[in-house]
């Protein structure tokens, strides 16, 4: 996607089934609605830390999607944005995300590994909810709410490390 473009809107390359990688140039600040939903063949995706918000749905259903990494730059990642990826193993947020959605990455069945920076304040509700493949997670010294089911049916979860940080589990954030 070319840089002069600063924002990709509503759904453009949603079900596009033979697209199989993603390279957002620098300079998009903002993912749109179901920008890119859909997209059964897609294996990788490359956001540059100008992109500051992940829109809803804007990777939801990329069911060969295996490793992802959220840049520095997001704050905002929003409801639905990667849901039902279900051969996402792993996924790693760095620094300056502030919202993990509502159902941001439910329904990632293969999803085993969870690294989230200090930066989180919000988890939202049903976040992770049936992450089978889940084994542990760690809540980091920054989060401040937990939602409502944000690991629900995770069924394959043993280890849970929660920071004393948090105030609300439980609540719709």
């Amino acid at each position: 996607i070319p840089g002069s473009v600063t924002s990709i809107g509503i759904t453009p390359f949603s079900e596009c089934e033979s697209l199989t990688s993603v390279i957002i140039s620098h300079g998009i600040t903002s993912i749109g609605y179901s920008v890119f939903s859909n997209c059964g063949s897609l294996r990788s995706i490359t956001i540059p830390s100008s992109v500051k918000s992940i829109g809803s749905f804007s990777f939801a259903n990329c069911t060969n999607l295996t490793s992802l990494t959220i840049p520095g730059g997001i704050t905002l990642i929003d409801t639905y944005a990667f849901a039902d990826c279900r051969n996402l193993t792993s996924i790693t947020i760095l620094d300056n995300v502030i919202s993990i959605g509502t159902y941001a990455f439910a329904n990632c069945g293969s999803l085993k590994s969870v690294t989230i920076s200090n930066s989180v304040e919000s988890i939202g509700g049903f976040s992770f909810a049936n992450c089978g493949s889940l084994t542990s997670i760690t809540i980091l010294d920054s989060v401040i709410s937990i939602g409502i089911y944000a690991f629900s049916n995770c069924t394959s979860l043993k280890s849970v490390t929660i920071s004393n940080t948090v105030k609300s589990i439980g609540s719709f954030s």
